[in-house]
């Protein structure tokens, strides 16, 4: 294997073996905390734009299993402490390393992971390159920013999912990124379910007459999706409405809350939520490096709050007939605790209160 090196926008320089796709690959390096699900993390469009380092260190054991696949791979390059080179599972169609070749994502493996998630849990996040050669000159690599990845990421035309059964409900989704399992979950509920690129108007979402309209996950800085957040604003009121991740925090924005990036976000499926209303606790898959500002809200009331620092994790908005949360209640792979917000959504259409 071929050395490689992953060089920090501070100067900082580690030291690996190069596998996946040849080149070079600047991005936002982030962590995530998953022990399992690397194939779900390398196929969520929330991560366009970004390098992805995984804490856990043996990736790749399972191989990559294309009926497990959320979306398109839009990384710009994966960190690993150790990636598996002979995958070992009967549904096994392929191997990491291949699926990064075919899809130009370079990796680095043997890199002290530990180390690198200490830095940046004390710095917060900072741009990286993976390359063959340090560079010199590192003013590029600073300047690297995270920007126009719903519009990279969202589908090209309208797609419509038929429901699994007997068609009860016809579901609008907004798809800012969107991963496979939203759909899934609506179809098992018995929503016919239409995808909309993330440039819809809401006169289009309307004039459809859909029974509910669902705002999906995706990349990047929510107050630059300035078009979509006036679009949410002229839906909210007008059809039951369920956002999630950058959902929940466009309709914030829509709502005329505010956003701020966190330190360095929360990513990984281990992340404590508090429902304010029973006070239970509830393990979530996260993905996400800004925040509502839950205070700046004056349309809705906080529902939820991260248990580890206290940031906001959910909206109601009672008057408008919508409901938002920071973290993925389809979360696959990750734990399944929050599902039951589907049927919340499910009840919302079906006429009831939130």
């Amino acid at each position: 294997m071929k050395k490689g090196y992953l060089v920090l926008e501070d100067g900082q320089v580690f030291e690996g073996e190069r596998f996946g796709a040849e080149g070079a690959a600047v991005g936002e390096l982030v962590f995530t905390t998953g022990m399992c699900g690397y194939i779900e993390t390398l196929t969520d469009p929330s991560y366009a734009g970004q390098i992805v380092m995984q804490t856990y260190p043996l990736i790749g054991n399972y191989g990559m299993i294309p009926e497990d696949y959320e979306g398109l791979c839009c990384v710009k390059g994966y960190v690993v402490r150790e990636w598996c080179e002979a995958p070992s599972n009967f549904r096994c169609g392929g191997s990491l390393d291949v699926f990064l070749k075919e899809r130009g994502v370079p990796g680095l493996c043997g890199v002290d992971t530990r180390q690198l998630t200490r830095i940046i849990r004390e710095h917060g996040v900072m741009n990286a390159v993976i390359c063959d050669e340090v560079p010199e000159d590192l003013g590029e690599l600073g300047r690297y920013v995270v920007t126009g990845m719903v519009e990279a990421t969202t589908c090209r035309e309208v797609q419509v999912n038929p429901a699994e059964g007997a068609q009860k409900y016809r579901v609008a989704l907004l798809d800012y990124g969107a991963k496979h399992n939203i759909v899934r979950m609506l179809q098992n509920r018995g929503c016919e379910v239409t995808v909309y690129p993330a440039g819809t108007s809401a006169e289009e979402i309307l004039d459809a007459h859909p029974d509910g309209v669902m705002l999906s996950n995706g990349p990047g800085d929510p107050a630059e999706n300035v078009y979509q957040i006036e679009q949410i604003r002229r839906l909210l009121g007008s059809v039951p409405l369920f956002g999630i991740c950058l959902g929940h925090q466009l309709t914030a924005l829509a709502a005329g809350g505010k956003t701020y990036k966190l330190k360095y976000g929360h990513r990984g499926a281990n992340q404590p939520v508090r429902d304010l209303s029973s006070r239970r606790t509830y393990i979530t898959s996260q993905n996400h490096g800004y925040a509502v500002d839950g205070e700046s809200v004056e349309k809705g009331s906080v529902s939820f709050t991260n248990a580890n620092d206290g940031t906001c994790e959910g909206i109601d908005y009672p008057a408008l007939g919508a409901f938002t949360v920071q973290f993925h209640p389809e979360a696959c792979g990750g734990p399944n605790d929050t599902a039951f917000l589907f049927d919340r959504f499910i009840a919302l259409m079906k006429g009831g209160d939130l």
